[in-house]
């Protein structure tokens, strides 16, 4: 796999990591039993600026890390599959693709970054991974080349922190300590979320339903967005 994670980070990919999926159901995971994590680091001075809502800048930033995303996985799938390996690519999460039943994907991209070591769910029901907090956009490629799978992570690292709860506007986030196995909903009000999100979005005349809020305030977001200075 170190031909598929230099392809990633020549790519621009921030993170990469290799998960063994087998425990999952075999129909969200296309049959194949081993994902490839990855994501690309959503620029730091973006970051910064949201703080009452998402800025058109932001919403310009997610088109661009979602194009980067989907580009990676096709020519991860592609070198899997000329080599003689099953593939799939999973673009990065957008309308496409999920449900608005329950605003759910099959596979949430950040359970298999988690099956992957590359962080934890936050209160906010995001990834955060130590060396960018939430500030990433998260693809999959799914396959059935053997990779050297990471350690998963199953607990959160948030601790008695408050900072996601604190800034979002309509209480989405109820405050519970994710671990896996979790329904999202003992997590976060994803509907409350969304209505708001699109609200806000609207009013910066935003197409995407998209916040940004606690991503900003998440202390190891923080931490990235001071080290870029």
């Amino acid at each position: 796999m170190e031909r598929v994670e230099q392809l990633l980070r020549d790519m621009g990919a921030a993170l990469v990591g290799f998960a063994d999926l087998r425990a999952l159901p075999e129909e969200v995971r296309h049959g194949l039993p081993y994902g490839i994590s990855f994501a690309v680091a959503v620029d730091a001075e973006i970051v910064a600026d949201v703080i009452d809502g998402p800025t058109v800048e932001y919403a310009g930033e997610y088109e661009r890390t979602n194009d980067m995303l989907d580009q990676m996985g096709e020519a991860v799938a592609e070198m899997l599959r000329a080599e003689g390996h099953q593939a799939v690519a999973v673009p990065a999460t957008s309308s496409v693709g999920l449900d608005l039943r329950t605003l759910s994907s099959v596979l949430p991209h950040k359970t298999v970054a988690t099956r992957a070591g590359l962080g934890w769910i936050g209160k906010c029901a995001l990834l955060i991974t130590e060396e960018y907090g939430s500030a990433i956009r998260l693809a999959t490629v799914l396959t059935d080349a053997e990779v050297c799978a990471a350690e998963p992570v199953d607990e959160s690292r948030c601790g008695d922190c408050t900072a996601c709860l604190d800034v979002c506007p309509t209480d989405a986030p109820t405050g519970e300590l994710w671990e896996a196995g979790v329904p999202r909903e003992r997590i976060l009000d994803a509907f409350a979320c969304m209505r708001m999100a699109k609200e806000m979005a609207g009013r910066v005349g935003v197409r995407h339903i998209i916040c940004g809020m606690c991503i900003a305030a998440c202390p190891w977001t923080r931490r990235y967005l001071e080290c870029s200075r």
